[in-house]
């Protein structure tokens, strides 16, 4: 049976039933038991059409538990349709389910975790590993994220720019326990796009499926690869050419927005044979672009950095200088570039500290290597 394709179903099915009048949380439960006896069932005997079943089911059960519900005071539900049911017409409740497990009234991370269980289709205990937290407590989180949009109206409950964050969250969580997040969230926006025609969904996808492309390459034997001392040959070139072509499609919109900026650059960074043959004035100029639609400090310091590439490590700590000292990889960045403008006694200090300053394990010990490097260097060159 085709596991992948009863989670497709998964969140138009639920927001069928509650378009039928389901609340969100009922609605979720009773497409869970469909998907269980489907589990059971369809092995022996599959049915002619696996969406109306999944709906057919889901809302006997539904109706079951609301009959069973005295307080339900006499809501009148839709007349029960068979479970051999013929096929359920395409709408828009996909979409409307997006919108609405990133309505802004969720935290980013409530967004995240019932996007991951209505939308996706995974299991509580498979969300909760993949964010190495207790069951119990995704369980608890996903419990509090029904309760705050029971009851939201049934228009569009947010806007694409939500949504889109939330799936760009689900995609920088990588991959954790059972569940690659990465590849999740690339089908859920893949998903996404087939239901709407906007560029920045697109320039979402486009992002993804370019860093994605590179990787196999990230990491050697548990350790960071920088891009620059990345195994090119490692990218995958599918994937690259599949998000070009993403991307330009959507740049033809002429609607630019911040995801269609940073795939634009991940795309002159994929293109490039080497870190010296890479375009960066091109770079720089769209990181100019990317500024005009965001004004983020976090992508003032990548252009510092793009800067120093393009017009030398002096321009690149300029603009770098004018930035807050405690933006994180700031003081990488500065020893980065000091490094480059041969100013090694400096730049091994700032590797030490930004190492100290590291939020995970694998940029801490990467950080500490660099700056042994630099300390050895020291070690082969005459100091005045």
């Amino acid at each position: 049976m085709n596991e992948a394709l009863l989670r497709e179903l998964v969140p138009a099915v639920i927001a069928i039933l509650v378009r039928r009048g389901a609340e969100f949380t009922a609605a979720e439960d009773a497409v869970q038991e469909a998907l269980i006896r489907a589990l059971e069932t369809w092995p022996e005997d599959p049915p002619r059409e696996a969406k109306g079943w999944l709906v057919a089911v889901a809302w006997r059960k539904f109706l079951d538990a609301a009959r069973a519900e005295t307080s339900r005071r006499g809501r009148e539900f839709a007349v029960e349709i068979e479970p051999e049911a013929g096929p359920v017409a395409a709408t828009d409740e996909t979409l409307w389910l997006y919108f609405l497990c990133a309505h802004p009234s969720l935290s980013p991370g409530s967004a995240v975790a019932l996007t991951l269980r209505a939308v996706g289709g995974l299991t509580t205990r498979q969300i909760a590993a993949a964010y190495l937290v207790p069951e119990a407590t995704m369980a608890q989180r996903i419990s509090r994220a029904k309760r705050r949009i029971a009851g939201l109206p049934l228009d569009r409950p947010s806007d694409s720019t939500t949504v889109l964050r939330v799936l760009y969250l689900v995609f920088n969580e990588g991959y954790s326990g059972d569940i690659d997040l990465a590849a999740e969230a690339i089908r859920l926006t893949r998903q996404l796009a087939a239901s709407t025609d906007e560029p920045e969904v697109s320039g979402l996808l486009a992002l993804m499926l370019l860093h994605h492309a590179r990787r196999a390459s990230r990491t050697e034997a548990g350790r960071l690869v920088p891009l620059a001392q990345q195994d090119r040959s490692r990218w995958d070139t599918g994937l690259i050419a599949e998000g070009v072509t993403i991307l330009q499609a959507a740049l033809t919109r002429e609607q630019l927005g911040e995801y269609q900026a940073q795939a634009a650059i991940a795309a002159l960074h994929a293109d490039a044979p080497s870190t010296d043959d890479t375009d960066w004035v091109q770079i720089v100029e769209w990181y100019d672009e990317l500024l005009r639609l965001t004004d983020s400090p976090v992508v003032r310091l990548n252009r510092a950095v793009a800067v120093g590439e393009a017009d030398g490590p002096r321009a690149g700590l300029a603009a770098l200088a004018d930035l807050d000292r405690e933006l994180p990889r700031h003081t990488a960045s500065r020893a980065y570039l000091l490094e480059r403008a041969g100013e090694l006694e400096q730049a091994a200090a700032l590797y030490t500290e930004a190492s100290h300053a590291a939020t995970t394990v694998p940029e801490r010990d990467h950080l500490t290597r660099e700056a042994a490097r630099v300390r050895r260097l020291l070690t082969q060159v005459d100091i005045p």
